[in-house]
């Protein structure tokens, strides 16, 4: 008996399977159960984001080119070297810069006016809601081909509006050197307008009305009321979005690839569709690689100037 009770004190209890096994056994199950569950949306993130993106820093460091025959040589910095002397691509990013730009900021002002519209007490706002994020539920391809009907010179709606306004006889928007870059970033704007209404709006959902009814007992009007209470609220979600909206409209591709190809005269070529040319047209992957890691170098950049904003503020709150 006393023995057995040495042992049992020594030992724990023998119903106790971490005394039994003499390790902390629960706590290992739990991590392979957790990594267990991860797994399945870790792989394809490593394969098919990770991975290529490791690939393709790794290519913008050689010769590689277009050609089963041809072998491929260490370069090292020597695409780098290249592109700091290519007025052409410089030329394409000074071009995405102001797409990015000149998309981003209407896009911002539209979607909060239309946000504050919808999150008020309007009749059929469930109607109004839907209509307001379908251009959001049409593929980039789709919505190119839409507006290339819009601006077409001869039949477009565009320029039959403006004939029959009597304002003149319409032009050709998207291959005038310079209307194509501003029409482009029209249809931007329409296309990327939804998601940040929808963001906006939840943020605005989340605003506690009865701040807004104490600010108007007090006799504050509406603007007042929105830099008081409502943009104090919206602006963590105003932030994201807007940092969201550059990076995605700084990579468009797909979008003014339909509409203008780059043209006219490179007036459109935005830096991806440079890249693009550059390793499917040309053949020069090595090249098109060194482009892809500026542009992730300046999408980096941004995403931790956002980050650092982000941090600062959430001290100063």
């Amino acid at each position: 008996m006393a023995n057995a009770t040495v042992q049992s004190g020594r030992h724990g209890p023998p119903g106790n399977p971490q005394s039994q096994q003499g390790g902390p056994a629960p706590r290992i199950d739990r991590n392979v159960g957790t990594w267990f569950l991860v797994l399945p949306a870790l792989i394809p993130i490593l394969i098919l984001s990770v991975g290529p993106l490791l690939y393709g820093i790794a290519l913008a460091f050689t010769d590689a080119q277009s050609g089963r025959t041809r072998s491929t040589q260490w370069v090292g910095g020597l695409n780098f070297q290249d592109l700091l002397h290519d007025a052409l691509f410089w030329d394409s990013f000074r071009i995405g810069l102001v797409w990015a730009v000149g998309v981003t900021v209407p896009q911002f002002v539209l979607a909060l006016g239309l946000a504050l519209l919808l999150n008020q007490k309007l009749r059929m706002r469930w109607l109004a809601r839907a209509l307001a994020i379908i251009p959001w539920a049409m593929p980039e391809v789709v919505v190119g081909i839409m507006w290339r009907l819009v601006y077409n010179p001869d039949a477009g709606v565009l320029n039959e509006t403006i004939r029959d306004l009597g304002l003149g006889d319409g032009r050709d928007w998207l291959t005038g050197l310079a209307t194509a870059l501003p029409a482009v970033i029209v249809v931007g704007v329409w296309a990327g307008m939804p998601q940040t209404t929808v963001a906006l709006l939840a943020g605005l959902q989340n605003t506690p009305r009865e701040l807004h009814e104490a600010a108007a007992l007090d006799g504050a009007g509406a603007w007042r009321r929105f830099r008081t209470v409502t943009w104090p609220a919206l602006r963590p979600v105003a932030l994201s979005i807007t940092a969201l909206n550059f990076i995605w409209n700084f990579n468009s591709f797909a979008l003014v690839y339909v509409l203008t190809n780059g043209g006219p005269g490179g007036r459109t070529r935005l830096p991806m569709l440079f890249a693009y040319e550059e390793a499917f047209r040309y053949g020069q992957f090595g090249y098109a690689a060194a482009m892809g890691c500026v542009m992730v170098a300046v999408i980096s950049v941004v995403l931790a100037v956002h980050l650092v904003g982000r941090l600062r503020g959430g001290e100063d709150q």
